[in-house]
């Protein structure tokens, strides 16, 4: 405020914060290419290494290679041997960005930075006009969201997601009706197509060519219990059709998740269960102060999640809308019965074991 006495200390360690996330940025920007190219991948093969042995190894142009280990060096992420021109990923580095550590790998997340910085303008837009950025707007979107399923829900789904509903696995062992709503690639319904070849599985998803990619997936794979929709499920029009309903990180984003959440209220069976993976975090600001991802979620809401329901004329809830909201909104969706459970060191996801009594 103004006559307020400016303290010294607090505002030069704010520039020196500012400083931090300036680099931090573009170590952000520079993650997300070593995961692309595969250099972190590689590095953790090799031993200490010159730039163009780690290029040749890698497929890559060494002039831009040498560049980027540039960035990596001073931001801590890669050692170097002057002496001799090396570079080499520590071990205890390599454990948290490339592909053989996931789902630990942290560097595939960072392709969500560098994606949402292809909207700026456009969202900077939205701020002066209001409206949205439109789904459309974000061609890679889908494949850094199937990657991020691949690493987090896929491989936990039959040891940890599945069995938190109690009776489950056997269910789907016997044999049911199951649908995902918002299924993306499809990769989490692949994977329980595969491990439960008695059910039956399809997936509804507005995108044709995200449908395509799920239905080329299933026939690779030969399985005749799973098949892919177009569909908008804001409009499901489907009266007790499913014994298991479920939406990985599909919900927050829709335009009109009331309705949504009522036709999947109105497609399950009476004994049937709704399984929801969404962001945890809270419905409250001041909750989520010491959430250790809250400005990255804040952000990805604003720059996605909020903006293209927005778009479509939608509620626009964002990626935070919180335990607290979304336990309201099941509640006046039609569902008695609504548990929030987390899974250990899971600190990006809650899951909702819904039913209607």
């Amino acid at each position: 405020m103004a006559g307020d006495e400016l303290d010294e200390k607090k505002s030069k360690a704010f520039a020196a914060r500012l400083t931090d996330i300036l680099n931090s940025g573009a170590l952000s920007l520079m993650t997300s290419i070593g995961h692309r190219t595969g250099l972190f991948d590689t590095m953790a093969t090799l031993p200490s290494s010159t730039s163009q042995g780690i290029a040749t190894e890698a497929g890559l142009n060494e002039r831009y290679v040498r560049e980027w280990l540039g960035a990596m060096v001073t931001g801590g992420f890669i050692e170097y041997e002057p002496s001799h021109e090396t570079y080499r990923l520590p071990p205890e580095h390599a454990a948290w960005v490339t592909r053989s550590a996931s789902p630990n790998n942290i560097a595939s997340f960072s392709q969500y930075i560098s994606l949402l910085g292809t909207v700026e303008d456009r969202i900077v837009e939205c701020f002066h006009e209001g409206g949205g950025v439109p789904y459309e707007a974000f061609p890679r979107f889908q494949a850094v969201m199937a990657e991020d399923s691949g690493q987090s829900v896929v491989p936990a789904l039959e040891s940890d997601i599945l069995p938190l509903v109690p009776g489950l696995v056997d269910a789907l062992c016997q044999g049911i009706d199951v649908l995902d709503v918002g299924c993306g690639w499809g990769r989490a319904l692949a994977a329980m197509a595969t491990a439960y070849p008695n059910s039956r599985f399809v997936g509804y998803e507005l995108s044709p060519e995200t449908t395509k990619v799920g239905t080329a997936e299933a026939g690779r794979l030969g399985l005749t219990n799973l098949r892919f929709e177009v569909k908008d499920v804001t409009n499901l029009g489907i009266t007790s059709g499913f014994d298991l309903i479920t939406a990985f990180d599909a919900i927050h984003d829709q335009a009109y998740p009331r309705k949504v959440l009522k036709g999947i209220a109105d497609a399950l069976r009476s004994n049937g269960t709704f399984l929801m993976q969404d962001i945890a975090g809270s419905s409250y600001l001041q909750n989520n102060v010491d959430h250790p991802i809250g400005s990255f979620l804040y952000t990805i809401s604003c720059m996605h999640c909020m903006t293209v329901s927005l778009a479509a004329g939608g509620e626009g809830l964002g990626t935070m809308w919180g335990t607290e909201l979304a336990q309201d909104l099941l509640r006046d969706a039609g569902f008695a019965n609504v548990e929030v459970k987390h899974l250990p060191d899971d600190i990006q996801n809650a899951y909702y074991i819904v039913r209607k009594t």
